[in-house]
């Protein structure tokens, strides 16, 4: 009689525990399914291990083939920092200089930039993170970084850009950044890391030059007052023995000082106010070990300046693991562009017998390294740019002790921290335009030659034309 009289009673019970039954199936499953797509890295906590190996690129195409992974696994890091354009989430519509949808030239009627939808992004994400190499990578190193414009969403874009807080949802997920981190609550994606025990640690501070970046030119402001204050924070806090700021733009270099009006590429020095605030900011923090890491340019350099505070601010910029400058031209003419930048006049670049070729710089695929002798006495650092086979193409080394101020440093040398103090913008003028110059006399002396081999009559047009196809080409976007 007791059986009888107590099943009304359970079916509710028996009801609710089937339903939540099923539920966990289907939750297992999506995070099954999720892990699959996007498996967490199995890397160990680096927060009390003494990083000594830090790898560091940019400007990877999601749909390019990407084999540098490859390398970089070889190379073994602890750390590997993205430095922006970490997919290509935009669209580019042709080069057009006529019509209704002109994108370049003095008739310029339409953007050529424009952005992608949401889903689209994601799936751009996806391509990039199921990247055999990357995927591997991922369960061996952690995985930190920050954006640059083409996956903040759209070309040179700033603050002004309407999905900016959608794109950096979508940067936290590719990060997998976890959910209740305060970078997503935060207005912008920058970050700070503290690695290694005491006596041995390397702090990675990663700006944001999209989110509050007032337009180009404007010489406004990069970073916006609310990163400003944390970045003061960050540089006035506890000290380390390396402090590594990651930008995702040049800081040192201002390389369209003297590549105007061929092309332009974004850096600090589009913002000179900016820039003396953040060379300011160092030097009144007294701290010791800061240099900047750096991408967007599509090629590798090193670059120091020696005025900026009282030991010299190395730049190493590398770019990109798969978009290079010297990938666009038909291989004779790689050398044409080795030879552009052998003529280009810059005072910050560091010169070695190290470089692979004359210029020192590099723009073939790349990817930056970071080496630290911990063991060492006096510890030591070694600064290279790497290609697709791993091999060195730049390389600096130097004692810790040439990145102190000189009241930590006894045997600081003040003339040997003079050789990089001359920024590009005061160098004479025609020194500063000598590559315009060689560009548009190269570009005369051609059309002159075209013009010879036809009759002056009735085939000038043709000569047009052909002065209007180099012409056409003459800007770079990167």
């Amino acid at each position: 009689m007791t059986a009888p009289l107590l099943r009304p009673r359970l079916l509710p019970f028996l009801f609710l525990l089937v339903y939540f039954s099923n539920l966990c199936k289907v939750i297992a499953s999506e995070t099954r399914e999720r892990e699959i797509r996007f498996p967490k890295p199995q890397s160990p906590n680096l927060s009390d291990v003494v990083v000594s190996r830090i790898a560091f690129g940019s400007c990877a195409n999601q749909s390019a083939p990407q084999p540098i992974w490859n390398a970089i696994i070889d190379f073994d890091p602890q750390l590997f920092i993205w430095l922006g354009d970490n997919i290509y989430g935009d669209n580019r519509r042709p080069l057009r200089v006529f019509g209704r949808e002109a994108t370049v030239g003095p008739l310029k009627n339409t953007p050529r930039f424009f952005p992608s939808e949401e889903s689209e992004m994601r799936r751009r994400y996806q391509l990039a993170k199921a990247q055999p190499g990357y995927s591997q990578l991922r369960k061996r190193a952690q995985v930190i970084g920050t954006w640059d414009d083409h996956d903040y969403g759209l070309n040179d874009a700033g603050k002004e850009f309407s999905e900016k807080n959608t794109s950096q949802k979508l940067l936290l997920d590719f990060l997998d950044e976890p959910e209740d981190s305060a970078r997503r609550r935060q207005a912008g994606v920058y970050a700070s890391y503290l690695f290694g025990p005491k006596g041995k640690q390397v702090k990675v501070i990663l700006l944001d030059t999209r989110y509050h970046r007032d337009p180009l030119f404007s010489d406004g402001t990069i970073l916006g007052e609310s990163q400003w204050k944390w970045l003061e924070k960050e540089l006035y806090g506890p000290g380390s023995e390396i402090t590594i700021i990651a930008s995702s733009i040049q800081v040192v270099s201002n390389l369209s000082a003297s590549t105007g009006p061929i092309f332009y590429v974004e850096s600090w020095g589009h913002f000179p106010k900016e820039r003396e605030r953040l060379y300011k900011l160092i030097s009144d923090s007294e701290r010791s070990g800061v240099f900047f890491i750096s991408g967007d340019v599509h090629f590798a350099e090193i670059t120091r300046y020696d005025c900026g505070c009282e030991y010299p601010l190395y730049d190493i910029t590398s770019s990109g693991l798969t978009q290079a400058v010297e990938r666009t031209v038909p291989p004779p003419l790689d050398y044409l562009l080795r030879l552009a930048a052998w003529l280009t006049p810059t005072t910050m670049r560091v010169y070695s017998s190290t470089c692979q070729h004359k210029s020192c710089t590099y723009a073939k695929q790349n990817f930056g390294v970071i080496e630290i002798d911990w063991d060492t006495i006096p510890q030591s650092i070694k600064f290279e740019v790497r290609s697709v086979n791993g091999n060195s193409v730049n390389m600096v080394k130097f004692s810790l002790t040439e990145l102190q101020p000189k009241k930590m440093n006894r045997i600081h040398k003040q003339e040997k921290y003079r050789q990089h103090c001359v920024l590009e913008v005061e160098l004479p003028w025609f020194r500063r335009h000598q590559l315009a110059f060689a560009f548009f006399g190269t570009l005369a002396a051609a059309a002159q030659f075209v013009k010879l081999q036809f009759n002056t009559r009735g085939r000038r047009k043709d000569t047009y034309v052909f002065i209007g196809l180099c012409l056409r080409d003459n800007s770079v976007i990167l």
